[in-house]
């Protein structure tokens, strides 16, 4: 819904335009524009509007339920946070990465690899193919999957059947395609059946193949909407990601990487145990999602990006042949050491579902993870008392961090989700995008598009996101039998409350 309202505490009488909801990502948001007289936008935010609070939800839980109960923060990427808890909560029973079965490990990769196939899949042609092979302003009815499967049927249903391997990959794995099982402290739970090995192994090379198509057909889209693409939204920012010792790219274990808009390495195999050393997190009135920023560059230079264009971006090769060829290609399209280009995530996204669809092969001829027994799939250690688990989400690095008691009761929590990492990119992208597409031009839904055409390449969770610290503002509103507002009250995040005018 696009709304144009004035509001009554404006002193320099601005007409605020507001975007409600931002439309095809996962969660709750809104874009709000201020303009003046001649339409030329004075201030461009995105607000994140939803509140859900899971840091203080599972204070009080035994830490060996975190892995399950977690997964409720998303239907999109529940098994992201099933594994950055199950990595923290091995530390709790005395399990650093290195010492985890050898057997365990590559079912947890094999079930990671299948949840990046399947968001990647679903992200890039449920979501936003029909604005890449349509247009940004094309017409509202067809800006949808059915769109895409009725003008480019073929296109469409290889995306739905890629993301129907990757569900089936964790179905395998954890016995549910949505909110499965798996991990455990320490270990996993089962291995796979050689009839499960066999029957996904009967589709990898087609899922293989389609993906590289996805490929070419993302390189073709863009390259053809050259100089727009590589400009559209597009901001300078710092990098961050995991990155293997050897500088590869790596999705489940490894050390932080940031590199600045230039490309030079500001910090390497960085250990993520140490990121409050590092990463602290601003919070602002006007949105339940926070601002983390590097504390040695500050608030105003300390901010970065993560994802698939950060992690593209950030590493020095990726270890499966088809996706390394189609990364030295995205690199080399950029001209410069790092591509700045927002719209580039989508590039950079289907390289790693390419990556991602290699290495399910790899796994399912490796023994291991048929072969093992049970008791062989877990390990124990020491009793701790915290522990922090950092993974690579499809949407970027994905922070979890518990403290529990003697009594193995979460005491502490703090989450840093993807989305809160690329928040302040967001938000300068819908700046960008709103100075220079938008100002001093008559606002219609076409064209209020290209602001959420902007956010949707981030693929943003907004659920998983929203979070905040200090008091939640509160709206209340006393309305009669006639549907009439007779009185208002509106706390806000200071605790003021104010008795609305009505």
């Amino acid at each position: 819904m696009y709304e144009h309202l004035e509001t009554a505490k404006n002193p320099d009488n601005l007409k605020r335009v507001i975007v409600d909801p931002v439309s095809r990502v996962e969660g709750h948001g809104k874009v709000s524009l201020l303009l003046d007289a001649d339409n030329k936008i004075q201030q461009a935010r995105l607000h994140i509007v939803e509140f859900r609070g899971f840091e203080r939800f599972i204070q009080g839980r035994p830490y060996w339920e975190l892995p399950v109960m977690v997964q409720r923060l998303c239907g999109i990427c529940p098994v992201s946070h099933h594994l950055a808890a199950a990595k923290a909560i091995d530390q709790l029973v005395g399990v650093d990465p290195e010492n985890l079965p050898m057997a365990a490990q590559k079912l947890r990769y094999l079930l990671h690899f299948g949840q990046v196939l399947q968001s990647h899949a679903l992200h890039f042609f449920h979501l936003s193919s029909p604005d890449l092979l349509f247009g940004f302003e094309s017409d509202i009815n067809k800006r949808h999957i059915v769109a895409v499967l009725n003008e480019f049927p073929e296109i469409g249903v290889q995306g739905v059947k890629i993301r129907k391997f990757g569900q089936e990959v964790i179905r395998m794995v954890s016995g549910k395609r949505v909110h499965g099982t798996g991990a455990i402290a320490g270990g996993m739970n089962k291995s796979l059946s050689k009839a499960e090995r066999d029957y996904l192994l009967a589709d990898v090379d087609q899922i293989i193949e389609w993906s590289n198509a996805s490929v070419a057909l993302i390189k073709k889209v863009h390259c053809s909407n050259l100089p727009y693409y590589d400009q559209f939204g597009t901001i300078r920012s710092n990098f961050m990601g995991l990155i293997k010792p050897n500088g590869g790219l790596e999705l489940y274990h490894g050390g932080l990487r940031v590199k600045n808009p230039k490309g030079e390495i500001i910090l390497d195999q960085l250990d993520y145990c140490e990121y409050n050393d590092y990463i602290h997190e601003e919070v602002r009135s006007w949105s339940y999602m926070k601002f983390p920023y590097l504390l040695s560059l500050g608030k105003e230079n300390g901010w970065y990006r993560v994802g698939p264009l950060a992690r593209v971006n950030n590493c020095d090769s990726i270890d499966s042949p088809l996706a390394e060829a189609a990364r030295v290609e995205f690199m080399a399209h950029g001209g410069e050491a790092l591509v700045h280009s927002m719209l580039a995530y989508h590039w950079a996204r289907l390289i790693e579902m390419l990556h991602c669809a290699e290495k399910i092969k790899e796994l399912l001829n490796d023994s291991a993870i048929t072969d093992t027994k049970p008791e062989d799939l877990v390990a124990k250690g020491e009793k701790r008392f915290e522990g922090i688990g950092v993974i690579e989400a499809p949407r970027g690095t994905l922070l979890h961090h518990y403290q529990v008691d003697e009594n193995d009761i979460v005491t502490k929590a703090n989450l840093i989700v993807s989305t809160t990492n690329n928040n302040m990119g967001m938000n300068e992208s819908v700046r960008q995008v709103a100075a220079e597409y938008l100002s001093g031009r008559e606002l219609t839904e076409p064209l209020l598009n290209n602001l959420e055409v902007a956010i949707r390449a981030y693929d943003p969770c907004l659920s998983c996101a929203t979070h905040a610290v200090g008091k939640m503002p509160l709206e209340l509103e006393l309305i009669d039998a006639e549907g009439v507002v007779i009185d208002k009250l509106l706390k806000h995040s200071d605790g003021e409350i104010e008795r609305a005018h009505v």
